[in-house]
């Protein structure tokens, strides 16, 4: 199979979609991996560390996506690449269809087999592919909201472990999955008052298992998460459903009970965010205010620290690359039932149910298709 690796265009995304053991791995299963010039650079890895382990340096992004059966990127398609893609293309990369209705046509109009990272299953019930940039935007939201409480950065000037006589900051987390657990690690790490809120009460009891008196943990409905959202110094909105869009749980009537200068962290912003007053921002552009809340939203958070992020996201999602490489699109789902719950689209029908009840949009199983 040709597989294609350009270089991610999104506002200061930096990752790669591919490291070079990545593309050795491919290449000694005797697949040709084209990378587009430079694709590495922003995670410190250069064309030659690429061309060492077998993969050919095309000079533009054109090139790559005309002759790559299989595209392996790490953000969804933006700008440019909607008229690179073809029909019967294989991209395989974070989609997050669900609040994104442009894309979604654009991908059924061409005709395009989507295999999103963020709706593959394990034998757990988990999502491998979106735990380890989980994990870095979990404890990224921590880091971010503690350089947004400085008063120089617009927040209402406090440190997050205090100092002896002095409270320190009040944490609130959205949310106890992967996101969540991260988060705690680090505001915990801070010496913070962590707060986190479940809906979830055997995921509460686990996290109290956990994390014992560091944290307490309340049941989440509207009731608590005002209350707790009207004290916090730092929300962070860890709210997932995989491949739908995430619940409003912070209203925003709630904002005018908050500090002014407290910070908002919506990590589920991918998904169209748990918070009402969330709307996506970039690395270039990453905060606003409402209601003298300051909102940090950046949808692809995990790119301020590419090299880290690569390097994990490549350590998830490699195996199924080559199972789709090695065995082909139809062979490889018909013999992998958690790479199946991947796809996302096929010859022009949507085939994951929670993107379609999104956008109400008619949903077809793959099964159907095939």
């Amino acid at each position: 199979m040709i597989i294609g690796l350009p270089k991610e265009i999104k506002d200061n995304e930096s990752r790669v979609g591919l490291t070079p053991s990545g593309v050795k791995t491919l290449t000694d299963f005797g697949h040709t991996v084209l990378v587009e010039n430079t694709a590495g650079i922003g995670s410190g890895i250069t064309n030659d560390e690429f061309v060492t382990a077998g993969a050919k340096i095309i000079s533009t992004a054109d090139e790559v996506w005309e002759r790559g059966e299989m595209i392996v990127k790490v953000k969804e398609p933006v700008g440019p690449e909607y008229t690179r893609m073809r029909a019967g293309q294989l991209l395989f990369t974070y989609l997050h269809l669900a609040p994104d209705q442009h894309l979604t046509q654009v991908m059924l109009e061409r005709k395009i087999t989507g295999i999103a990272y963020e709706t593959i299953t394990n034998n757990e019930g988990h999502l491998p592919l979106l735990t380890p940039m989980s994990e870095v935007a979990g404890r990224m939201a921590v880091q971010v909201g503690a350089h947004y409480l400085q008063k120089p950065e617009g927040g209402r000037g406090v440190l997050m472990g205090g100092v002896p006589g002095v409270l320190p900051a009040k944490v609130v987390i959205i949310g106890g999955g992967v996101v969540g657990v991260n988060s705690i690690k680090m505001a915990v790490g801070l010496g913070s008052n962590v707060t986190v809120l479940d809906r979830n009460l055997e995921r509460l009891r686990y996290l109290d298992d956990i994390f014992g008196a560091k944290i307490k943990t309340l049941m989440s409905n509207d009731y608590n998460v005002q209350e707790a959202c009207a004290h916090a110094d730092l929300v962070i909105g860890a709210v997932l459903i995989p491949g739908a869009s995430a619940p409003h749980l912070v209203k925003r009537f709630m904002l005018a009970t908050m500090h002014k200068g407290s910070v908002i962290v919506d990590v589920a912003v991918d998904q169209g965010g748990c918070i009402e007053t969330t709307k996506p921002t970039t690395h270039s552009n990453p905060t606003y205010y409402v209601d003298d809340v300051l909102h940090y939203c950046v949808a692809n958070m995990p790119g301020a620290v590419p090299r880290t992020s690569t390097f994990a996201l490549t350590n998830a999602t490699l195996p199924f690359a080559v199972r789709l490489a090695n065995k082909g699109f139809k062979d490889a789902i018909a013999k992998d039932a958690h790479l199946k719950a991947g796809v996302n689209t096929y010859a022009g029908h949507i085939t994951y149910e929670a993107v379609a009840e999104s956008q109400g949009l008619a949903y077809k199983a793959i099964d159907e298709l095939l």
